[in-house]
């Protein structure tokens, strides 16, 4: 068993100063009894961005070596993690802690130390022009995107050499017609990631989409309170709420028929506050407040949407709840679901496309990967009668889903 040991904490090694801790970048130190460093500070210690500044120095019977902590090849570590060297006084069981810098050594060459041409600097486009004043002259902050440019630049080429390579390759191995069902295949495997889960074996159509895996007990339970408005809505009162463009329309047609069964409207009546949250949350782009649908919305169903139906991005520091178009297709695929248990599994995709601002194309590609039969009737009475709208229907055995972008690829591969 390993002996127990104490630490104590020392600073800094000398009085403003870490130890310094090098790393080469041409290979690894294979004997250091050799190397001779030598350390050098600004003397401008009133300048708070200067007085920090170092080089290191280290000299071989071959090579000269260089690194410092400061200019355009500096080390992103040191700025985002601190570094520590322990002593270990294996006799007094004690490990003394110092601040420590890391140098990553490059080395010098007999060419660096030359002046440049000035005709070289003639013969320079005026993006190599102004890339060389930025890296003399720049911010830190245009310094690391100019590194950044160059790095994404060398990394596009060896990466579109690599995958010629690699699709060369592919090709020549499987043959263009096994690439082309695997093509299909991959198609149905993106399209099942924003679909609710289905049950391909179920018996009817209700297990198809299982209304537990849409609303769980918890969630289906805090839709008591809010929903009970829905309830016992008046017409006048839905006249007023049409006018006021409040709830989408397809909520609003369904409340002009609420069962007499005060079970079965209390049950449609959740089913209905759901939906109409799930439309709204998806007008929204970007989630800026903790509850996004206010105060009314219960906090359960709140988390249920920021968890669900939201992607996690990185933007100035933070970490933001962005509704992207992946997640807008996902809340579109459980709004059509919801709405199926709603109305008897068979719903029109007209009245939701309106509501949730789609292309008809887009709603209907998401019914179709839902294993939805579409077929056309005239509006219903209200909205719009003169006009054809898609009818979504829920029935066994389900068809077969054709992404409508196969025969297009196949098309290419041939």
């Amino acid at each position: 068993m390993a002996a127990a040991a104490r630490w104590c904490y020392r600073g800094d090694p000398q009085e403003a100063q870490s130890a310094p801790l090098v790393q080469f970048s041409n290979g690894k130190l294979q004997n250091s009894e050799n190397m001779d460093f030598t350390l050098y500070k600004s003397k401008d210690a009133s300048n708070p961005r200067k007085k920090h500044q170092r080089i290191l120095t280290s000299e071989t019977d071959r090579l000269s070596y260089v690194g410092k902590n400061f200019g355009s090849g500096v080390l992103k570590c040191n700025s985002l993690c601190r570094y520590f060297v322990g002593v270990l006084d294996k006799d007094a069981g004690q490990m003394e802690v110092y601040n420590a810098e890391l140098f990553n050594m490059q080395p010098l060459l007999s060419d660096d130390l030359i002046d440049d041409d000035p005709s070289d600097y003639q013969n320079k486009s005026y993006r190599e022009k102004v890339d060389s004043c930025i890296e003399a002259f720049g911010t830190n902050k245009q310094k690391r995107a100019l590194n950044s440019r160059r790095m994404h630049q060398v990394g596009s080429e060896t990466l579109n050499v690599a995958v010629t390579k690699a699709a060369e390759n592919i090709i020549e191995t499987k043959g263009v017609a096994a690439l082309v069902s695997d093509a299909a295949q991959d198609d149905l495997q993106d399209v099942s990631l924003f679909l609710p889960p289905c049950q391909e074996d179920a018996d009817r159509p209700e297990n198809v989409y299982r209304f537990e895996d849409i609303l769980s007990p918890a969630e289906y339970e805090a839709l008591q309170t809010p929903a009970a408005a829905f309830v016992s809505m008046t017409p006048e009162a839905i006249l007023q709420k049409t006018e006021e463009k409040s709830h989408c329309s397809f909520v609003l047609e369904e409340l002009k028929s609420m069962p007499l069964s005060e079970d079965r409207a209390d049950h449609k009546a959740r089913c209905l506050w759901f939906l109409d949250a799930l439309i709204k949350f998806s007008f929204q782009k970007v989630i800026k407040k903790k509850h996004a649908m206010g105060p009314d919305c219960p906090h359960v169903i709140n988390s249920k949407l920021m968890k669900n139906f939201t992607a996690l991005t990185y933007n100035n520091g933070s970490l933001q709840n962005l509704i992207s178009a992946s997640m807008k297709a996902k809340i579109t695929a459980y709004v059509i679901a919801l709405a199926l248990h709603i109305n008897n599994f068979q719903t029109d995709l007209t009245v939701l496309q309106r509501d949730m601002k789609l292309r008809e194309n887009r709603i209907l590609e998401i019914a179709k990967a839902m294993r939805l039969k579409i077929s056309k009737r005239k509006g219903p009475s209200g909205l719009t009668e003169d006009e054809d709208h898609k009818l979504a229907t829920l029935s066994l055995p389900l068809p077969v889903y054709k992404p409508s972008g196969s025969q297009r690829k196949r098309k290419k591969m041939k």
